[in-house]
Protein backbone atom coordinates (compact mmCIF):
# COMPACT_ATOMS: atom_id res chain seq x y z
CA UNK A 1 0.00 0.00 0.00
CA UNK A 2 2.57 2.46 0.48
CA UNK A 3 4.48 1.93 -2.73
CA UNK A 4 1.25 2.70 -4.53
CA UNK A 5 0.63 5.95 -2.42
CA UNK A 6 3.98 7.16 -3.98
CA UNK A 7 3.82 6.30 -7.69
CA UNK A 8 3.74 9.06 -9.59
CA UNK A 9 0.81 9.95 -11.27
CA UNK A 10 3.01 10.68 -15.18
CA UNK A 11 6.27 8.77 -14.44
CA UNK A 12 8.58 9.62 -18.11
CA UNK A 13 11.45 6.55 -18.32
CA UNK A 14 14.13 7.55 -20.72
CA UNK A 15 12.23 8.70 -23.37
CA UNK A 16 14.25 9.39 -26.90
CA UNK A 17 12.74 11.37 -29.60
CA UNK A 18 14.35 12.58 -33.32
CA UNK A 19 13.51 14.90 -35.98
CA UNK A 20 15.37 13.76 -38.59
CA UNK A 21 18.48 12.81 -37.73
CA UNK A 22 18.33 15.07 -34.93
CA UNK A 23 18.50 13.95 -31.28
CA UNK A 24 15.54 16.50 -29.75
CA UNK A 25 15.00 14.17 -26.52
CA UNK A 26 18.13 12.46 -24.81
CA UNK A 27 16.69 9.85 -22.40
CA UNK A 28 14.53 12.13 -20.36
CA UNK A 29 13.05 10.97 -17.26
CA UNK A 30 10.70 12.72 -15.15
CA UNK A 31 8.13 12.37 -12.37
CA UNK A 32 4.84 14.49 -11.46
CA UNK A 33 2.90 13.67 -8.55
CA UNK A 34 -0.99 14.09 -7.85
CA UNK A 35 -1.61 17.15 -5.76
CA UNK A 36 1.58 19.12 -7.10
CA UNK A 37 3.30 21.31 -9.62
CA UNK A 38 6.29 20.56 -11.57
CA UNK A 39 7.80 23.51 -13.29
CA UNK A 40 10.00 22.59 -16.61
CA UNK A 41 12.47 25.40 -17.60
CA UNK A 42 15.05 25.97 -20.22
CA UNK A 43 16.02 27.91 -22.89
CA UNK A 44 14.43 28.51 -25.77
CA UNK A 45 14.31 25.15 -28.65
CA UNK A 46 16.04 22.42 -25.91
CA UNK A 47 12.79 20.47 -26.72
CA UNK A 48 9.98 20.88 -23.83
CA UNK A 49 7.49 21.74 -26.08
CA UNK A 50 8.10 18.26 -27.82
CA UNK A 51 8.30 16.46 -24.68
CA UNK A 52 4.37 17.33 -24.20
CA UNK A 53 3.80 16.46 -27.58
CA UNK A 54 5.38 13.11 -26.74
CA UNK A 55 3.78 12.53 -23.57
CA UNK A 56 0.12 13.36 -25.48
CA UNK A 57 1.32 10.85 -28.16
CA UNK A 58 1.22 13.80 -30.85
CA UNK A 59 4.50 12.52 -31.96
CA UNK A 60 5.82 8.96 -31.15
CA UNK A 61 8.60 8.34 -28.90
CA UNK A 62 11.62 6.39 -30.60
CA UNK A 63 12.42 4.78 -27.27
CA UNK A 64 11.10 5.12 -23.58
CA UNK A 65 8.07 4.66 -21.70
CA UNK A 66 4.74 6.78 -20.31
CA UNK A 67 3.17 5.65 -17.63
CA UNK A 68 -0.21 7.28 -16.09
CA UNK A 69 -0.74 5.72 -12.87
CA UNK A 70 1.12 3.55 -13.44
CA UNK A 71 -0.22 2.18 -16.36
CA UNK A 72 1.94 2.48 -19.51
CA UNK A 73 1.21 4.39 -22.41
CA UNK A 74 3.78 4.82 -24.85
CA UNK A 75 1.69 3.38 -27.41
CA UNK A 76 -1.35 4.67 -27.03
CA UNK A 77 -2.92 7.12 -29.33
CA UNK A 78 -3.98 10.47 -28.10
CA UNK A 79 -7.37 10.66 -27.67
CA UNK A 80 -7.03 7.57 -25.50
CA UNK A 81 -4.51 9.36 -23.41
CA UNK A 82 -6.95 11.96 -22.62
CA UNK A 83 -9.50 9.79 -21.75
CA UNK A 84 -7.20 7.95 -19.45
CA UNK A 85 -6.89 11.56 -17.82
CA UNK A 86 -4.49 13.78 -19.24
CA UNK A 87 -5.19 17.46 -20.19
CA UNK A 88 -3.26 19.27 -22.36
CA UNK A 89 -3.00 23.26 -22.65
CA UNK A 90 -0.49 23.72 -25.82
CA UNK A 91 1.52 26.92 -26.94
CA UNK A 92 -0.52 29.53 -28.87
CA UNK A 93 -3.60 27.80 -27.07
CA UNK A 94 -5.30 26.62 -30.28
CA UNK A 95 -8.66 27.05 -29.57
CA UNK A 96 -11.55 26.66 -31.99
CA UNK A 97 -11.94 30.52 -33.18
CA UNK A 98 -15.23 29.85 -34.97
CA UNK A 99 -16.98 28.25 -32.35
CA UNK A 100 -18.61 30.14 -28.83
CA UNK A 101 -17.11 29.98 -25.72
CA UNK A 102 -19.58 27.21 -24.83
CA UNK A 103 -18.96 24.90 -27.95
CA UNK A 104 -15.32 25.08 -27.16
CA UNK A 105 -15.59 23.98 -23.51
CA UNK A 106 -17.87 21.00 -24.80
CA UNK A 107 -15.37 19.64 -26.99
CA UNK A 108 -13.40 19.64 -23.65
CA UNK A 109 -16.19 17.23 -22.46
CA UNK A 110 -15.89 14.61 -25.31
CA UNK A 111 -13.40 12.38 -22.89
CA UNK A 112 -15.39 12.06 -19.96
CA UNK A 113 -19.02 11.11 -18.63
CA UNK A 114 -20.11 14.23 -17.98
CA UNK A 115 -22.32 16.37 -20.73
CA UNK A 116 -22.25 19.47 -18.98
CA UNK A 117 -19.78 21.98 -18.47
CA UNK A 118 -18.80 21.49 -15.20
CA UNK A 119 -19.68 24.81 -12.76
CA UNK A 120 -15.43 24.44 -11.51
CA UNK A 121 -14.88 26.11 -14.78
CA UNK A 122 -16.95 29.41 -14.31
CA UNK A 123 -15.88 29.75 -10.49
CA UNK A 124 -12.26 29.70 -11.60
CA UNK A 125 -13.18 31.53 -14.55
CA UNK A 126 -16.31 33.84 -14.05
CA UNK A 127 -15.21 35.92 -17.63
CA UNK A 128 -16.02 32.71 -19.49
CA UNK A 129 -19.58 32.20 -18.20
CA UNK A 130 -19.95 36.09 -19.49
CA UNK A 131 -19.06 35.19 -22.74
CA UNK A 132 -19.92 31.83 -23.23
CA UNK A 133 -21.86 32.98 -26.30
CA UNK A 134 -19.56 34.72 -27.90
CA UNK A 135 -16.75 33.06 -30.33
CA UNK A 136 -13.57 31.96 -29.37
CA UNK A 137 -11.73 34.54 -31.84
CA UNK A 138 -13.11 37.28 -30.27
CA UNK A 139 -11.98 36.63 -26.95
CA UNK A 140 -8.23 38.68 -25.86
CA UNK A 141 -5.35 36.48 -25.31
CA UNK A 142 -5.95 36.51 -21.59
CA UNK A 143 -9.63 35.25 -22.05
CA UNK A 144 -8.40 32.62 -24.80
CA UNK A 145 -6.40 31.62 -22.29
CA UNK A 146 -8.55 30.80 -19.52
CA UNK A 147 -10.83 28.93 -22.53
CA UNK A 148 -8.03 26.57 -23.43
CA UNK A 149 -7.16 25.57 -20.01
CA UNK A 150 -11.15 25.66 -18.81
CA UNK A 151 -11.42 23.25 -21.92
CA UNK A 152 -8.02 20.97 -20.76
CA UNK A 153 -9.80 20.62 -17.54
CA UNK A 154 -13.58 19.92 -18.38
CA UNK A 155 -13.58 16.20 -18.33
CA UNK A 156 -11.35 16.18 -14.83
CA UNK A 157 -8.15 14.85 -15.60
CA UNK A 158 -5.52 13.15 -13.72
CA UNK A 159 -2.39 15.11 -15.38
CA UNK A 160 -2.82 18.93 -16.83
CA UNK A 161 0.49 19.65 -19.33
CA UNK A 162 0.83 23.32 -19.94
CA UNK A 163 3.22 25.19 -22.43
CA UNK A 164 3.88 28.35 -21.81
CA UNK A 165 0.50 29.54 -20.70
CA UNK A 166 1.78 33.22 -19.14
CA UNK A 167 2.79 33.88 -23.13
CA UNK A 168 1.44 37.11 -24.41
CA UNK A 169 -0.73 38.05 -21.13
CA UNK A 170 -1.67 40.70 -19.32
CA UNK A 171 -0.47 40.86 -15.63
CA UNK A 172 -3.50 40.64 -13.89
CA UNK A 173 -4.17 37.51 -16.07
CA UNK A 174 -0.92 35.75 -15.21
CA UNK A 175 -2.04 36.23 -11.46
CA UNK A 176 -5.17 34.60 -11.98
CA UNK A 177 -3.90 32.17 -14.16
CA UNK A 178 -1.54 31.12 -11.32
CA UNK A 179 -4.36 30.92 -8.89
CA UNK A 180 -6.02 28.64 -10.99
CA UNK A 181 -3.01 26.40 -11.65
CA UNK A 182 -2.48 25.94 -7.61
CA UNK A 183 -6.39 25.65 -6.76
CA UNK A 184 -6.37 22.31 -9.66
CA UNK A 185 -2.85 20.97 -8.15
CA UNK A 186 -4.44 21.34 -4.41
CA UNK A 187 -7.86 21.24 -4.33
CA UNK A 188 -8.55 18.96 -7.29
CA UNK A 189 -5.48 16.51 -6.88
CA UNK A 190 -4.32 17.07 -10.18
CA UNK A 191 -0.56 16.27 -10.91
CA UNK A 192 0.68 19.62 -12.92
CA UNK A 193 3.80 19.56 -15.72
CA UNK A 194 4.21 23.15 -16.74
CA UNK A 195 6.75 24.61 -18.88
CA UNK A 196 7.44 28.19 -18.35
CA UNK A 197 9.66 31.27 -19.55
CA UNK A 198 8.82 33.31 -16.94
CA UNK A 199 11.00 32.46 -13.50
CA UNK A 200 9.13 34.26 -10.85
CA UNK A 201 5.71 32.74 -11.83
CA UNK A 202 7.34 29.12 -12.14
CA UNK A 203 8.66 29.31 -8.35
CA UNK A 204 5.99 30.74 -7.20
CA UNK A 205 4.11 27.67 -8.11
CA UNK A 206 6.85 24.92 -8.45
CA UNK A 207 6.42 21.91 -5.77
CA UNK A 208 9.24 20.45 -7.95
CA UNK A 209 11.30 21.65 -10.87
CA UNK A 210 13.49 20.36 -13.34
CA UNK A 211 15.82 22.41 -16.16
CA UNK A 212 16.33 21.12 -19.50
CA UNK A 213 19.29 21.68 -21.89
CA UNK A 214 19.82 19.66 -25.32
CA UNK A 215 16.99 17.56 -24.95
CA UNK A 216 18.09 16.36 -21.51
CA UNK A 217 17.01 16.64 -17.70
CA UNK A 218 20.48 18.44 -16.32
CA UNK A 219 18.89 19.62 -13.11
CA UNK A 220 15.78 19.07 -11.04
CA UNK A 221 14.92 19.62 -7.61
CA UNK A 222 12.38 20.95 -5.00
CA UNK A 223 10.52 24.33 -5.32
CA UNK A 224 12.16 26.42 -2.57
CA UNK A 225 16.06 25.54 -3.79
CA UNK A 226 15.31 27.05 -6.83
CA UNK A 227 17.15 30.41 -5.65
CA UNK A 228 20.06 28.88 -3.84
CA UNK A 229 20.82 26.84 -6.85
CA UNK A 230 20.58 29.72 -9.35
CA UNK A 231 17.79 27.96 -11.42
CA UNK A 232 17.54 31.61 -13.06
CA UNK A 233 21.45 31.64 -14.34
CA UNK A 234 21.03 28.19 -15.54
CA UNK A 235 17.85 28.77 -18.07
CA UNK A 236 18.85 32.75 -18.95
CA UNK A 237 18.55 33.74 -22.27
Amino acid sequence: MAAEATLATLAISDLNQFYGGSHILRGVSLEVRAGSVCVLLGRNGVGKSTLLKTIMGLVSAKSGHVALCGQDITEAMSYRRVRGGIGYVPQGREIFNRLTVEENLLMGLAAGSAREIPAMIFELFPVLKKMLKRRGGDLSGGQQQQLAIGRAIAAGPKVLLLDEPTEGIQPSVIKEIGEVIRHLAKTQNMAVLLIEQYYDFAKSLADDYAVMSRGAITDRGRGEEMDAKNVRGLVAI
